[in-house]
C-alpha cells in the first residue's frame, strides 16, 4: 500500500520522510476495523515522533499520523460487520484501563496514541479499535481529518479542564497552530472574548479575519502589560497554551485573580520557569490537559456536524507529495492544518 514512512529518527525530520507504494497492509485484530484512508492531517506530534520521542520504542521505518478519516474496509473478530462501508473519523487516543496495584481497587487511565505508540494514519490503510471510531456520514473527510485531534484537545482544555464561560477573556498564544486555532473557534462559539498572540503579523491579521477580538504581536519582550490593558488591568480568566517555556512567565502575568492556565504541550520546551508567589497570592490554577475521551469527541464533532465550528485548513497535498506537509509544519509556515489527501482524485494544495 501507499504510505509516508519516517525512515529513522533525526532532526530535521523532513529528510527522513519518504513516500512508498510497497508498505505491507495492516490486518485488523479482534475489536478493530481496517480503514481505507481518505484524508489524514499532521500534528506537531508527528515531528516529535520523527525526532525520536524519549521513552517511545519505535520500529523504523514508521508511519505516524494521529488524524484520519476514511471508509471502513474490513473488521476484525467480534466487530459488527455493519461497520463496513461507513465513513469514520478517528480519535487516536486509545484509553487503556490499568490497575495501579493488582490488589487495589484504585485505577487510572493510560493513553496509547495511534501514530505514536503504533502505526498511524499517514498511509492508504490504518487499523484502530472500533470503539475509537465515530461514524461521520457524509461529512467532508478532508475537513473531518483536519478537525479531529486538535479540536478534541482544545475542547478538553476549554470546557472540561478550563471551565470556560461565555463573556470570559481567553488568551490563546501562538495563533496559527492547530490547537490554538481550534481553541479560538470553540471559544468564539462559546461567546468568549479572545486575545491571540503570534510572532507573525501576517498570522495575527488572519486571526482577526477569523474573529479574534484582540491581537498582540510577540516581539520577544514581555507583552503581559498589553494584555492587562485590554482587560482594564484586570487580566484574563483563562489562558490556553501549547507553546511552553518561551512564554510561560508572560502567560502567568496575564491571569486575573483566580485565573486558570491550561497547558496541553510545550513546543518551545517544557522547562518553564514559574512564579510560585504569583500562583499562591493570586490563587491561580495550573492545569494539564491531554487528548480527550470518546464522549468529549462526540460533543466536539457535533459542532462540526452543525457547522458551528470548522477547521482552518492551511494546505491539502496529494499523498505522493505528502512529504512537503512535514516540511511546511517543521518550518512553522502553516496557518491551520496541513492535510494529506489519499484519494485517487486528491486535491492539490
Amino acid at each position: 500500500m501507499r504510505a509516508l514512512e519516517i525512515e529513522r529518527a533525526g532532526t530535521p525530520v523532513l529528510p527522513n520522510v519518504r513516500f512508498t507504494r510497497d508498505r505491507a497492509e495492516p490486518t485488523p485484530a479482534a475489536g478493530e476495523a481496517l480503514v481505507r484512508t481518505e484524508a489524514s492531517a499532521l500534528n506537531h506530534l508527528d515531528l516529535w515522533v520523527g525526532r525520536g520521542l524519549p521513552g517511545v520504542k519505535t520500529s523504523w521505518p514508521f508511519v505516524s499520523g494521529s488524524d484520519g478519516a476514511g471508509i471502513v474496509a474490513a473488521v476484525g473478530a467480534g466487530v459488527d460487520p455493519s461497520w463496513v462501508g461507513r465513513r469514520v473519523l478517528l480519535n487516536a487516543a486509545v484509553q487503556r484501563r490499568h490497575d495501579e496495584r493488582p490488589d487495589s481497587i484504585a485505577a487510572g487511565e493510560q493513553i496509547e496514541m495511534i501514530g505514536e505508540h503504533r502505526p498511524g494514519t499517514l498511509a492508504e490503510l490504518f487499523t484502530a479499535p472500533v470503539s475509537n471510531l465515530l461514524d461521520i456520514g457524509d461529512l467532508d473527510p478532508v475537513e473531518a481529518a483536519a478537525f479531529g485531534l486538535t479540536h478534541l484537545t482544545a475542547w478538553r482544555m476549554l470546557i472540561t479542564r478550563g471551565n470556560a464561560k461565555p463573556g470570559e477573556f481567553v488568551l490563546i498564544p501562538g495563533i496559527g497552530g492547530g490547537v490554538a486555532l481550534a481553541a479560538h473557534g470553540i471559544a468564539k462559539w462559546l461567546g468568549c472574548v479572545t486575545i491571540v498572540s503570534s510572532r507573525s503579523a501576517g498570522k495575527l491579521a488572519r486571526a482577526k479575519e477569523l474573529g479574534a477580538d484582540h491581537a498582540i504581536l510577540d516581539t520577544g519582550t514581555d507583552w503581559s502589560k498589553e494584555v492587562r490593558s485590554l482587560t482594564n488591568r484586570r487580566g484574563v480568566e483563562l489562558c490556553i497554551d501549547s507553546v511552553g517555556a518561551a512564554i510561560h512567565p508572560q502567560c502567568l502575568r496575564c491571569l486575573c485573580r483566580g485565573g486558570r492556565f491550561v497547558t496541553c504541550g510545550a513546543t518551545s520546551g517544557g522547562d518553564a520557569v514559574t512564579d510560585l508567589t504569583r500562583v499562591f497570592w493570586n490563587q491561580l490554577s495550573i492545569l494539564g490537559s491531554t487528548m480527550g475521551s470518546m464522549s468529549e469527541f462526540r460533543a466536539v464533532v457535533a459542532l462540526l456536524r452543525a457547522g458551528a465550528v470548522r477547521p482552518v485548513i492551511d494546505q491539502v497535498s496529494p499523498a505522493e507529495r505528502g512529504a512537503t506537509a512535514f516540511g511546511r509544519l517543521e518550518r512553522g509556515d502553516h496557518f491551520g492544518k496541513v492535510v494529506v489527501d489519499w484519494r485517487a482524485s486528491g486535491r492539490r494544495g
